[in-house]
């Protein structure tokens, strides 16, 4: 496993360092990854999606979206629970209007739950994820993985070296851990998930707190150097 992985490393490094002709630039490339595991239940699930709708129908984000010298972002979204459980459920879609933004927020509350239950594999969360990018047609000045838990691993491996690896690879792991059942899960964030250049944890006090917390986070995201933040 961990020299597939490797060597998925070094073909998408390829990929990403290569000159793609047709390709869209992009002031970045945002990854979402959510969790959908068992401690997360439908009612919570359904506080997720209507937090990211939320977010994107707000005049931060949209401004955001358009601060950077490209003026545009593509984004992407991942669901994540078990070892096997995880599912690209939007795929790469350009943003480079309140227009885009509004529509990207109409299909984000409409997404079903790609898994009913599991468990918190955080490491095959962020390979998933991470492997998303070779795929996107876009080429972007920053690379981006947004994930968001509200729970530390129950199966698989601790995500550390797979972080590592993805640091390495020139993208930015940043957090949301969701305090719902865990109070000191930031801190478990910080050490084994956040990494790389200007990598950040937001926090979410629960899951009713999510559309406040989502917002924050993805408006300094989006905003990126262009604000320096």
């Amino acid at each position: 496993m961990v020299k597939l992985f490797s060597n998925l490393i070094a073909i998408i490094g390829v990929a990403l360092s290569s000159s793609v002709v047709m390709a869209d630039d992009v002031d970045l490339q945002l990854l979402l990854a959510v969790d959908v595991s068992s401690s997360v239940n439908y009612d919570e699930f359904g506080l997720q999606m209507q937090g990211y709708a939320n977010a994107f129908r707000e005049t931060a984000i949209h401004e955001a979206i358009i601060s950077g010298p490209h003026k545009q972002i593509s984004v992407a979204m991942t669901q994540w629970a078990g070892l096997t459980d995880q599912k690209l459920v939007l795929d790469w879609v350009v943003l480079s209007s309140k227009a885009d933004a509004l529509n990207f927020a109409l299909r984000l509350e409409n997404l079903p739950r790609s898994f009913p239950f599991g468990g918190t594999a955080i490491d095959q969360a962020l390979k998933h994820a991470f492997s998303q990018f070779s795929s996107s047609p876009h080429r972007g000045l920053r690379r981006i993985i947004d994930l968001s838990g509200d729970g530390e691993i129950s199966v698989g491996e601790m995500p550390g070296k797979t972080r590592d690896e993805i640091v390495a690879q020139g993208i930015t792991i940043n957090g949301l851990p969701i305090l719902n059942e865990i109070p000191d899960l930031a801190e478990y964030f910080q050490k084994h998930v956040a990494g790389g250049s200007g990598s950040f944890i937001q926090i979410s006090k629960d899951f009713k707190d999510f559309t406040r917390a989502i917002s924050l986070k993805l408006a300094r995201e989006i905003k990126g150097q262009w604000f320096g933040v």
